[in-house]
């Protein structure tokens, strides 16, 4: 007979929160094994007692066929003494010690609970608060590990007779669902009326929400990780008086879709569109508009993409109503609740006082959100898909580095912050933060930050941060550094060092960086943002950049894009004349005061940037001539060159090459040729399309010079003007036929959302200098600085 084993596993990894205890309790008792199983700060606990061969495949298999939102990272095991007894149990939680395991991100309402809220028939028909093992909220309400009912904010619920006998079944999809509640024991939903709000308005809260919808009122409704503005999305009155309360300039809105059906009537719809639309996470999904589609005055005015999502969450399923309901909105706004700037608001009092001029009602109830979390940003690239926005569905899902790493903190960027931790071969982003400028994000980020460390157990020993003296984030990192070392770390590098991670690049060889961006602060002190970097963590060589040209009265220049199309004109020797799209935006007074601040170098900071010629082009074209949000004369421009005909060739770039120094790729001649294109009448698709073909034509020659001069042939497409998927497709195309290998982003953002990624790997690695070298000489990756 063949003798007994005992063995101790450790998991870890997702694996609280997402059904594994009982999937371990069914596979022990499956292959007839003794034994337990908990959950520790460290992970999920078990040990097993029976034959050898059968604890031998407990083991072999316990990953591989572990439930659908567990991620398993390592399972360990070792022999324990025997114990002996008989059945397998599942013990309370134990809690101390370090934090080692991992919280799932929220997750959408799955297809059971779904048909349960939809059946007259079940306890739970029409609650608004569904959810088991498989879906609702994690990460939001966790406030410690282990990640029990007592560490969440459901703890002030407690449980029924029925919801507790559903949570100590380890056969019931409800085991150990820490969120798990129902009409007799769970959270309240409430609609808030006037101004000031006043009581309750009616017994059926969303029964009376939908008719405000449906009436044109604004709602602010509470989701997982704050509060939404909604109002119905046909009602051109409604849509336009939300963008007036909220002063959101032209910035699109999103929408929620209560059906495919409904999305497919608006934009064009893919496999991979569909698949991100009906999944677990349910981003905000940027498609292509479709020219035939209802125009939606208001929703998002000169944008060629829609962004849209199907609800994820038990209310917003029954807001849009659910079959058989009378007839109401199927198409919302649903936007951010704040003022735009702003953080998202997620406690209630503060949303009252913070939504009063923005809401006429508040759909809301008592399950307190203990951690922001923004709606994630998708979009579909060459049949991949491209996060733009990493936040609600990601975070805070870890990250395999290449490389170990110190416990590092970097602080990202001061535009769509997000911050990074890292220990070992593990970083996890945060989710997205916001703006820096703005006093209440700082508030959130320090928050986050807390919130972050407390459930990653990391403590940092080193701290990475932008090299720009005014951004907030490097503040804040001098402030909270006290006499742990802070690396800085230059903007463009980073970018490069967040795509070699993210593809799991050692760097023990050096790539070609493409990075391409609105603003970052160089080396020199001039604004960089059109940069060929050859790069890995260790530090950079400036192989190629953009010709400078003056960026007239810094933010000015980016919110009034003529500005830009002026001082590439100057730069480029070519005549402003009045029948030019950009000189007659340009009003007559500011643009004699701009020709002096020209000529005499005023408030005129040199500019390598793409972002800003993309931004001169669009004004030059006739395109966009003022900018009410990031990038809308560049997102406009390639929604311009999607609708063109046959365009022939692009513009051609002057590359100089000097003997020392870094090649520059003048603009001069793209300029004349979109001159000459408007004054030919050439419609302004087509004179997009040439400029996109024109800037991927630039990357192919930059990346073959550096290929020749330093033997390289990987290049890495980064930054924020690389969420251009017809830039991105153009580019990556060209490459791949020359022969390079490319590496693009696709599950962290391209834009400073990924930054930080790149500040801890760049910070990591170690080499540092007080004195980095300028202009081409090789610069050490982290500058470091004292406390």
């Amino acid at each position: 007979m063949e003798s007994p084993e005992r063995r101790r596993v450790t998991v870890r990894g997702v694996v609280q929160g997402v059904g594994f205890r009982p999937y371990v309790y069914t596979r022990a008792t499956g292959l007839g094994l003794a034994g337990h199983v908990t959950n520790t700060p460290e992970g999920v606990v078990a040990e097993v007692e029976g034959s050898a061969a059968a604890v031998s495949e407990f083991c072999a298999r316990l990953a591989a066929d572990a439930p659908p939102l567990a991620v398993v990272d390592t399972v360990d095991h070792r022999p324990v003494p025997l114990r002996g007894g008989a059945g397998f149990t599942i013990v309370a939680s134990r809690s101390g010690g370090p934090a080692r395991t991992l919280v799932s991100p929220d997750v959408a309402t799955c297809a059971d609970c779904l048909a349960e809220l939809a059946d007259p028939a079940d306890r739970r028909h029409r609650h608004p608060f569904i959810t088991c093992t498989h879906c609702g909220p994690r990460f939001t309400i966790v406030t410690g590990l282990p990640y029990d009912r007592a560490h969440t904010t459901m703890a002030r619920f407690p449980m029924c007779a029925d919801c507790a006998r559903e949570y100590a079944d380890p056969a019931d999809r409800r085991f150990h669902a820490q969120p798990v509640a129902c009409p007799a024991c769970g959270p309240r939903l409430r609609l808030l009326t006037g101004r000031p709000p006043g009581g309750e308005a009616c017994a059926d809260p969303v029964a009376e929400a939908r008719a405000l919808l449906a009436s044109g009122a604004v709602l602010a409704v509470k989701g997982l990780g704050g509060y939404h503005l909604a109002c119905d999305a046909t009602l051109p009155g409604a849509v336009a008086e939300l963008r007036r309360r909220k002063d959101r300039g032209d910035k699109p809105f999103a929408l929620m879709a209560r059906d495919l059906t409904d999305v497919e009537a608006l934009a064009r719809l893919g496999p991979e569109e569909r698949e991100l639309l009906t999944g677990g996470v349910r981003p905000i999904v940027l498609l292509r508009r479709r020219p035939d589609g209802p125009p939606l005055p208001g929703v998002a005015p000169g944008s060629p993409d829609l962004g849209v999502m199907l609800p994820y969450t038990p209310l917003h399923h029954l807001l849009l109503g659910l079959d058989g309901d009378p007839q109401g909105p199927r198409l919302l706004v649903m936007t951010s609740g704040n003022l735009s700037g702003e953080p998202i608001v997620t406690d209630d009092a503060e949303a009252l006082e913070r939504l009063s001029g923005l809401a006429d009602a508040w759909l809301t109830h008592d399950r307190p959100i203990h951690v922001p979390c923004d709606d994630s940003v998708v979009r579909v690239c060459d049949g991949e898909p491209l996060v733009l926005r990493r936040s609600r569905g990601y975070a805070p899902l870890p990250l395999t580095l290449p490389l170990p790493v110190p416990a590092t903190l970097a602080v990202g960027g001061d535009l769509k912050n997000a911050f990074c931790l890292g220990e070992g071969r593990r970083a996890w982003l945060s989710a997205h933060t916001g703006d820096m400028d703005d006093l209440a994000t700082r508030y959130a980020f320090e928050r986050a930050e807390r919130q972050l460390e407390s459930l990653t157990g990391v403590t940092p020993v080193l701290l990475a941060a932008d090299l720009h003296p005014g951004y907030r984030s490097g503040r804040w990192a001098r402030e909270r550094a006290g006499d742990r070392p802070r690396a800085g770390v230059q903007h463009h590098h980073a970018h490069v060092a967040s795509a070699l991670a993210e593809h799991g690049l050692d760097g023990s060889r050096r790539v070609i960086g493409v990075a391409f961006d609105g603003t970052g602060y160089g080396d020199d002190g001039a604004v960089w943002g059109g940069e060929v970097l050859l790069a890995d963590y260790a530090g950079y060589t400036r192989f190629a950049h953009l010709a400078y040209v003056p960026l007239p009265g810094g933010d000015a220049a980016v919110h009034r894009p003529y500005r830009m199309a002026l001082s590439h004109l100057r730069a480029a020797g070519l005549d402003r004349a009045p029948d030019l799209p950009c000189t007659a935006a340009c009003p007559p007074t500011e643009l004699r005061v701009l020709e002096t601040q020209l000529e005499r170098g005023l408030n005129c900071v040199p500019t390598s940037s793409m972002g800003r010629l993309f931004d001169a082009v669009s004004s030059l074209a006739g395109v966009c001539q003022h900018a009410g949000y990031e990038a809308q004369a560049a997102i406009e421009l390639e929604g311009a060159a999607f609708g063109a005909p046959a365009a022939g060739p692009g513009y051609t770039f002057a590359v100089r090459v000097p003997a020392a120094g870094p090649v520059v790729a003048d603009p001069a001649p793209v300029l004349a040729g979109v001159v000459a294109d408007v004054r030919a009448g050439t419609g302004r698709p087509v004179i997009a399309a040439r400029f996109h073909a024109g800037v991927a034509d630039l990357v192919g020659t930059l990346c073959g010079l550096a290929r020749e001069r330093h033997g390289l042939d990987t290049v890495a497409l980064t930054g924020g003007v690389f969420a251009n998927t017809l830039l991105s497709s153009a580019c990556a195309r060209l490459l791949r036929e020359r022969g390079f290998t490319v590496l693009r982003h696709r599950t962290v953002p391209p834009g400073d959302g990924g930054l930080a990624l790149g500040q801890l790997m760049v910070a990591a690695a170690g080499h540092v200098s007080e004195h980095p070298h300028r202009g081409g000489a090789h610069v050490p990756g982290g500058t470091r600085q004292s406390a």
